[in-house]
């Protein structure tokens, strides 16, 4: 099972993304279970939702303490929780930010990190820093764990395909496209 934590603000759509994460995992053929968190629900609170993948059914509902990977949708999210708290030796992190790796803070046994300016990206698309959509195109890029085509037809089945859906298209798209992938050498632990 592999299983993901999503970070952002109220507002932002992290809930909505592991939905549409969810949709585009089934729609690539594979189980997947998507658990919103809900604490202070007012905008810019800090948000968390889980999503769970696997090739079998899946009957687990519970949050998810330890994941393999965290999706963080909001540049800020580090500055007010740990989102690295549990994260498995080996995991990988998305980050929305414009920052280049040499100026961020990873702690040791993190081996992939994607980064994508979803926050620029998304002012362009959308004049709004929701990076909700681009940040599932850098999940793609950076885990390969599903396609870019099983997203892009997660939108087309979404609550978007009557409204924003172009716009979400090229926003999932340059979220793709515009994500840096690092893959981190290891340190030797003692």
């Amino acid at each position: 099972m592999y299983e993901i934590r999503l970070h952002g603000r109220g507002g932002q759509g992290a809930v909505l993304a592991s939905g549409i994460l969810a949709a585009g995992v089934v729609e690539a053929g594979k189980y997947a279970v998507a658990i919103p968190s809900f604490g202070f629900e007012r905008r810019g609170a800090p948000v968390v939702a889980f999503l769970r993948i696997s090739d079998k059914e899946i009957r687990r509902m519970t949050n998810i303490t330890s994941p393999d990977c965290l999706i963080c949708i909001d540049p800020t999210m580090g500055n007010s929780v740990n989102i690295f708290d549990g994260l498995k030796p080996g995991g990988a992190l998305v980050q929305a930010t414009g920052k280049p790796l040499a100026e961020l803070v990873i702690p040791e046994g993190v081996a992939t990190v994607g980064l994508c300016n979803a926050v620029r990206i998304a002012i362009e698309i959308f004049r709004r820093p929701i990076t909700n959509t681009l940040m599932l195109g850098a999940f793609a890029r950076t885990t390969g764990i599903i396609s870019l085509d099983a997203l892009k037809q997660a939108l087309l089945d979404s609550e978007f395909r009557d409204a924003g859906l172009e716009q979400n298209l090229r926003a999932l798209q340059r979220g793709y496209d515009e994500t840096e992938v690092h893959h981190i050498n290891q340190r030797a632990t003692a």
